[in-house]
């Protein structure tokens, strides 16, 4: 898949705030990159949540885009953030992407651990 063609995502969004941040961040880190989210298996409550980079969409994968900023979420991720919105808080105790999840039983402190 091309990214200009932008596979639809209707069950996941990104905040305004969030997809401010991501344009920030991948034109200063990492231009032409797109940022990655994925779940993987592990962390306090059973799964967690994964960002990273990358510059090249799977023929798969789904492609999120508002404002300048680009997501990119796998198939295998994507049932587990079906319905979700991605999120940056910046707050006393720190600033990060959050996941308001709505498949999400329980979660950790830390808000990057989620259990189904």
């Amino acid at each position: 898949m091309s990214t200009d063609v932008l596979a639809p995502a209707p069950d996941v969004s990104i905040t305004p705030r969030a997809a401010a941040r991501i344009a920030e961040i991948l034109s200063a880190e990492a231009p032409g990159s797109m940022l990655r989210v994925s779940v993987l298996g592990g962390g306090c409550s059973g799964f967690s949540y994964d960002y990273g980079f990358d510059t090249r969409v799977a023929e798969d994968d789904v492609v999120i885009a508002r404002d300048g900023a680009k997501v990119l979420i796998d198939p295998v991720s994507l049932p587990y953030l079906a319905g979700s919105e991605i999120d940056f808080v910046d707050a006393l105790i720190g600033a990060s992407f959050q996941i308001k999840n709505p498949n999400a039983t329980a979660s950790c402190g830390c808000g990057t651990s989620f259990a189904i």
